[in-house]
């Protein structure tokens, strides 16, 4: 049996775990389909104005401006209709004086024409409109730049790509486009006690929970993660796995780190690369153990689901989206205690509750139970000195 390393507080296991954090630098070309949520790695100036064109922007006629000056309902102005022009047609006609064309939204302004009429301001005789109203030059027009000019910075390196910033992409004519890669995870299960998905249970084993639950944090942190073979936990595997994993930004072990003579991974971090951190005072999340190795963060998580998922929310998630470049964005809420709960004294604490009609029920059973995470909207904070927090008390809910 060996003991843990000296035990460091939660707050100085956050600050390490960032401070060995590195923003990705590799970019990477996609199309602009698997570009959402993406973090773009270039600035993007336009190399033509959009629409690139005078276009309606109203169903209307389109008109010469200075013949619809002084109309009104009792005066109307009365044009000659001669043609008419949807959206994605050119007209080659010219417009002369005294003349209109009829044309929809989006479609490019006939020669001649300064201004378009709005429909419900005309009313059709014939081959005559009468206008109502009188527009001036521009009306219900949009210029050629109206949307983007030539020339100018439309977005910028280091924007995440949402749907909006995908159609200004597409707008430019821009299939591919430049991003920064998503860091590259490498997740292994260890331990005999640990079954993979799809294969037989047999009595005292259970399937592996952790590496889903993870991997699923992962990819939604904007990441990819990838689930490996269940690793022995023995000093060759370990190794071997971490060979494995050399091109990865990340490797996690979920499992193997408490005390005991299985307890190794410590062991081959030191050896191979630099032992950060072996031990947490905190409650779930004790046996966490973090290192770096080459170019990697390597982070021994707990083997009971609660505790690693935990973790995983409070220590690896910012981690992740800082290597991703992207935000990390925390909710809190103040409500009310439902029902009192004791505490570890010595041990900060971080406790799953269900949050409902502005109070917070403990949803916390033990480590092992994967629903004290699955039931939880979020979790309250426990400072190390505090030993109970009565029912009816104030807390603040950190929302997952």
């Amino acid at each position: 049996m060996k003991p843990f390393h000296r035990l460091i507080s939660f707050e100085e296991a956050k600050k390490i775990i960032m401070e060995n954090t590195k923003e990705i630098e590799r970019i990477e070309e996609v199309d602009i389909l698997e570009a959402v949520e993406r973090v773009l790695a270039i600035d993007i100036h336009a190399t033509f104005n959009v629409p690139g064109f005078k276009r309606a922007a109203m169903d209307g006629y389109a008109v010469k401006a200075e013949d619809t000056f002084n109309a009104s309902l009792t005066n109307p102005k009365k044009l000659k209709l001669v043609g008419k022009i949807f959206a994605g047609e050119k007209s080659d006609k010219r417009i002369g004086e005294g003349e209109c064309m009829q044309i929809a939204t989006g479609a490019a302004l006939p020669q001649g024409s300064d201004a378009v009429v709005m429909v419900e301001d005309t009313e059709r005789h014939g081959n005559y409109i009468a206008i109502h109203k009188p527009v001036y030059p521009g009306a219900n027009v949009s210029q050629p730049d109206e949307d983007i000019k030539k020339g100018c910075k439309i977005l910028g390196k280091g924007e995440i790509l949402n749907p909006p910033k995908i159609g200004v992409l597409a707008a430019l004519g821009i299939r591919k486009v430049k991003v920064y890669e998503k860091p590259k995870v490498e997740i292994f299960p260890t331990g005999k006690e640990v079954v993979e998905l799809g294969k037989r249970l047999e009595e005292g084993k259970i399937y592996d929970i952790n590496s889903y639950t993870l991997a699923s944090l992962l990819k939604k942190a904007g990441s990819e993660a990838r689930i490996n073979k269940i690793v022995d936990d023995d000093k060759k595997d370990i190794e071997e796995a971490i060979e494995k994993a050399k091109n990865a930004d990340y490797v996690i072990f979920s499992g193997g780190s408490s005390v005991g003579e299985k307890d190794i991974l410590a062991d081959v971090i030191e050896k191979k690369g630099k032992l950060l951190f072996h031990g947490i005072a905190v409650k779930p999340g004790k046996p966490t153990i973090c290192g770096v190795i080459g170019n990697a963060i390597v982070l021994g998580m707990p083997g009971y689901p609660t505790s690693c998922l935990t973790n995983a929310y409070v220590l690896l998630l910012p981690s992740i989206k800082k290597m991703a470049r992207l935000p990390f964005e925390i909710k809190r809420q103040e409500v009310t205690l439902a029902k009192s709960i004791a505490s570890t004294i010595g041990r900060y604490q971080i406790y799953p509750v269900k949050v409902k009609e502005g109070k917070a029920y403990p949803a916390f059973k033990e480590s092992g139970a994967i629903t004290s995470m699955s039931m939880a909207d979020g979790y309250i904070e426990i400072p190390a000195n505090v030993e109970f927090i009565e029912e009816g008390s104030k807390v603040i809910v950190t929302y997952f």
